[in-house]
């Protein structure tokens, strides 16, 4: 029976605890795409989970989705993660850099000269992205040629082995969360006739080449994937979402992931007992879970690791405040997204908060 201070083979690296933080947008780079150095801290602070996973990175500079988003596709870029990678390992930790393309969920505001994003089809997403200058509607996207979405197939492989000369255990590709690989899956924004839509097989060959594409940039084992099947988040929609999650994880049963990391904002139903048993890999089990309920999925064979966000988020801590059942900070929601370091670094620790008086 597993708990949540076992440790974990993952790929070719073991991690002290199953104690996992995840990946979350936290808006701190600069324009360009690079990180500033108190982001080291941030990461540093929390590498006492088992793995950290980064906050979505963009492979490109037409995959940006979100203001004070990172990238992976320029040396200032790279370097200026090499130095949260540094910092993790001399604290002991592990860390993967999740990867992703943001799709039709981009504005013009935030891409090469203003220009329109991309998508499988000109379909727009319902409701409004943030830009400092307030909400704005998602725009039409441009339906990509299939020598652009073979491009973005290479440019994931070509992130991922930036992310390694950065000095990252691993990558995790994000295919959840309504961005361009669950753009392909989906339904509603899928409509191409070729060979990237229509049949189920079709939709998620895109996912499939950058999965393969990945690892044979950097390895299997360093090649860790998050999907959300079911989700709606962004205006996705999958129809027979079972039917397609049943071929994708047939596929992926095929190949030898590092892991397979679900976490989806589905309201109707929890997918975890309906992908787990099908999968034969390291599943992450992420969303929605506190102590009691990690635990409890873990000694029950429901997952091989828990994805913890808010709570980690909010304590650098986490797994001493799990191991001593001590009370937990609140988090600051209103600093999810702001520059600087106030509710990024700041967040106290036990000892912190005790010499301090609290």
């Amino acid at each position: 029976m597993n708990t949540l201070f076992d440790k974990l083979q993952i790929g070719n690296i073991e991690l002290s605890n199953r104690i996992v933080y995840a990946p979350m947008t936290r808006s701190r780079a600069d324009d360009e795409g690079v990180q500033p150095e108190f982001v080291a801290e941030y990461y540093g602070q929390r590498a006492t989970a088992g793995l950290l996973i980064t906050e979505a990175t963009n492979v490109s500079a037409m995959a940006k989705g979100y203001v004070r988003t990172p990238g992976m596709y320029t040396e200032e870029q790279i370097e200026s993660w090499r130095t949260v990678t540094d910092r993790v390992h001399a604290d002991g930790g592990r860390i993967f850099m999740q990867i992703f393309h943001t799709g039709r969920i981009a504005l013009p505001d935030f891409l090469p000269a203003g220009t329109e994003p991309v998508a499988p089809s000109a379909v727009a997403a319902e409701g409004q992205n943030y830009t400092d200058a307030g909400m704005k509607e998602f725009v039409v996207p441009r339906e990509l040629e299939i020598e652009e979405v073979k491009a973005i197939v290479g440019e994931f492989a070509t992130a991922a082995g930036n992310a390694i000369k950065a000095g990252f255990d691993g990558v995790e590709i994000h295919g959840a969360n309504g961005y361009l690989i669950q753009q392909f899956l989906s339904t509603n924004v899928n409509l191409r006739t070729d060979e990237y839509g229509g049949s189920i097989e079709n939709r998620s060959r895109f996912l499939l080449e950058i999965v393969d594409a990945v690892a044979a940039e950097i390895g299997w084992e360093r090649t860790g994937l998050r999907l959300s099947p079911g989700g709606e988040f962004n205006d996705i929609k999958e129809d027979y979402a079972e039917e397609l999650y049943d071929y994708v994880i047939d596929e992926l049963n095929k190949r030898k992931l590092a892991y397979l990391h679900i976490g989806t904002f589905d309201q109707n139903r929890d997918w975890h007992p309906v992908i787990r048993p099908k999968y034969d890999g390291i599943y992450l089990a992420g969303v929605g879970f506190d102590k009691e309920r990690g635990e409890k999925t873990l000694a029950e064979g429901g997952a091989d690791a828990i994805v913890y966000g808010k709570l980690f988020l909010a304590n650098p801590d986490l797994p001493e405040r799990f191991r001593r059942n001590a009370p937990l900070n609140e988090w600051d929601d209103s600093t999810f997204y702001t520059p600087g370091e106030k509710g990024y670094t700041d967040y106290p620790t036990l000892e912190q908060a005790a010499s301090a008086g609290k």
